[in-house]
């Protein structure tokens, strides 16, 4: 399949491996943000080609990892308290509250529904005039300009009867936010390219100069990754510490300047509570007052809930590259992805599941 297939060439694949391996002279920790990289990293052992040396830590680019517990506490109760019909899409259905989660609200009489859109949500609030339908709105800059567009769509349709229930967050915030923390450990980053695609590269060049860490916008398939490891090992070694575009068949430096539009016209900036890492400035998106009659939080009157840690679950230190999952003594025993205790074992981008799907159950055969 062309796109594909070449970013698969195993005789490359090892060419590449072994020019990180030529290139390195010391140890380096490299984060990878997206968690579709993490998952093609660990199907495709590609950590286990690399020297040594090299160290590979997994990112909070897992959206679903992120949303915070009390955010999903918010849409179980719009469909078993208020009776709204909640749409979202089929990861986040599993992914446990500090109660239960929204399959369970499904089980217990909630009308949650599960779309491929949220221009699907959308049909549903007009084929259901009656009732008030909500979208579950998550993820990174990647989902947001669909998120907008269904906004915009129930606005012109006359769709009075939709809203949305945002949690979505923003890369570069977190981004600055790990390396600040007094237990960081990245000394580089691999970007994920279809926030690129949506976003450009521009807002990754003043935290490349403020924190001295080359940061290379990276595709998913294991050429893409290796050749963005490759170009990250070679500006450590150099001590150089810039922006570098490694994935330019899909990315530009300005984005993509319509999508980015549509998402300024309907959210603005805000604080966002992350799961398993805490408050982060400016780190999300909120519906601006002008749409607020699309704000679930409005409609519903919603109040922001303190933040709540998970327990029993390390998914905070794996997302901020402090560890990994199997260091976790849950991990794999008490929590598999039939019975998951924290987010990043549910989701189909968490570094917990790709673990256990590609390297525990491999090892237990």
């Amino acid at each position: 399949m062309k796109y594909v297939d070449e970013y698969r060439d195993g005789a490359l694949v090892r060419q590449l491996a072994a020019a990180v391996a030529r290139r390195t002279t010391r140890p380096w920790t490299i984060m990878e943000i997206c968690g579709g990289q993490t998952h093609a990293i660990v199907k495709f052992g590609l950590d286990e080609l690399l020297p040594k040396a090299i160290t590979l830590v997994h990112g909070p680019g897992c959206p679903v990892c992120v949303t915070p517990a009390e955010i999903i506490d918010d849409a179980v109760g719009l469909a078993v308290e208020q009776q709204a019909m909640v749409c979202s899409f089929g990861d986040m259905l599993r992914v446990p509250g500090t109660g239960i989660d929204l399959l369970t609200a499904k089980a217990r009489g909630g009308d949650v529904r599960m779309v491929y859109s949220p221009l699907d949500a959308v049909t549903v609030a007009k084929e259901n005039p009656g009732r008030e339908v909500v979208f579950f709105a998550v993820g990174f800059e990647t989902t947001a300009p669909a998120n907008a567009l269904a906004v915009q769509r129930a606005q012109r349709e006359g769709v009075a009867n939709f809203s949305i229930l945002t949690s979505h967050v923003l890369v570069p915030p977190a981004m600055r936010a790990l390396l600040g923390a007094p237990d960081n450990r990245v000394q580089g980053f691999l970007a994920a390219g279809h926030v690129c695609t949506i976003m450009g590269t521009g807002d990754y060049g003043p935290i490349a100069r403020e924190f001295g860490v080359p940061i290379v916008v990276t595709g998913f398939e294991p050429v893409d990754i290796l050749e963005g490891i490759f170009r990250c090992v070679r500006q450590l070694e150099e001590g150089r510490a810039e922006v570098e575009n490694a994935y330019a068949r899909a990315v530009r430096a300005e984005g993509n300047a319509h999508a980015r539009r549509v998402v300024e016209a309907v959210f603005e900036v805000a604080d966002r509570n992350w799961r398993g890492i805490g408050r982060i400035p400016r780190s999300g998106l909120e519906v601006r007052p002008e749409w607020a009659a699309f704000d679930a939080r409005k409609r519903f009157g919603l109040v922001e809930k303190a933040a709540r840690a998970d327990t029993g679950c390390i998914s905070g230190e794996i997302m901020r590259g402090v560890k990994k999952p199997p260091d976790c003594p849950a991990f794999g025993t008490t929590c598999k992805p039939e019975h998951p205790v924290g987010a990043p074992m549910v989701s189909g981008e968490g570094a917990c599941a790709a673990y256990y799907r590609y390297r525990a159950r491999a090892a237990a055969a």
